[in-house]
């Protein structure tokens, strides 16, 4: 029995393979939807992708700590805890648009050191190990090496309260917006953070997230040679209701200087 064992890469992967294999055969098929909120949905393969999920980590590591999107808090050893997003873009996924993936990441003391995040609908798997590299599919990841943030092509996210948050992100979108080459909004945290690992994207940054949504992601990025900090350039990005900024180190620098400043800077 592995429980007192850390675990490695390679069951991540076969974790999440499996887990994505529940979501690409339910895509088109969602017999349960519903509302956590107005515009926070979570549908039966939510469901079906975290109990697959949950029960096999805690057959093999039945005293680690489990954090999971729908099903809270698994009590166990605090000092190894797994961060879990069965579906990450469910709302795209409710709607059929096949930009979703599945998110998992093992922490020891605090530090995330593996993470995996798998797109079902691409078979892209991307992963990492803390200090040992990031991978797609195998192949070696590095982030981009745009200099200027004219440049760059940015991506992030908005909270499911944007309705009546006055803190909601529109006005950084619209600062971003008019100073890079153009803001995306994939709807899942995890692929934006994988994106910019791979250098598709050059930049992210989101204020309102969830640990679980971004703990794979962020090892991911700062594998590929990124920098991930808060949105204020402090390291608490894994806190329960984090912001989080992940870029190349040149444009790390320049978006923050913009968020600090909350302007347009001069082009």
């Amino acid at each position: 029995m592995r429980d007192n064992m850390r675990p490695i890469l390679s069951d991540l992967e076969t974790l999440a393979r499996q887990a994505g294999e529940i979501l690409r055969t339910g895509y088109g098929h969602c017999t349960y939807i519903d509302h956590k909120g107005v515009i926070d949905l979570v549908t039966d393969v939510d469901h079906r992708s975290e109990a697959f999920l949950l029960d096999a980590i805690r057959k093999r590591f039945l005293t680690h700590r489990v954090v999971a999107e729908e099903s809270g808090v698994l009590d166990g050893d605090d000092s190894r805890v797994w961060y879990v997003d069965p579906l990450d873009g469910t709302v795209n996924y409710a709607h059929g648009v096949p930009i979703f993936a599945v998110s998992i990441a093992y922490t020891e003391n605090g530090e995330v050191v593996l993470g995996a995040v798998y797109d079902p609908m691409q078979d892209e798997y991307f992963c990492a190990e803390r200090g040992s590299g990031a991978w797609l599919n195998g192949n070696p990841l590095f982030v981009s090496d745009a200099q200027d943030l004219n440049d760059s092509l940015l991506v992030t996210g908005f909270p499911y309260d944007i309705r009546n948050n006055p803190d909601n992100n529109l006005d950084h979108y619209a600062n971003f917006a008019l100073c890079s080459q153009g803001v995306r909004r994939l709807g899942s945290a995890a692929l934006d953070l994988a994106y910019v690992a791979a250098g598709r994207f050059d930049g992210y940054w989101e204020l309102s997230i969830q640990p679980w949504d971004i703990a794979a992601g962020v090892l991911i990025v700062q594998e590929a040679g990124g920098m991930v900090t808060d949105i204020h350039g402090g390291p608490d990005y894994l806190s329960p209701t984090p912001s989080v900024l992940a870029a190349n180190p040149h444009i790390h620098s320049q978006m923050l200087g913009v968020l600090r400043r909350d302007i347009v800077p001069e082009t």
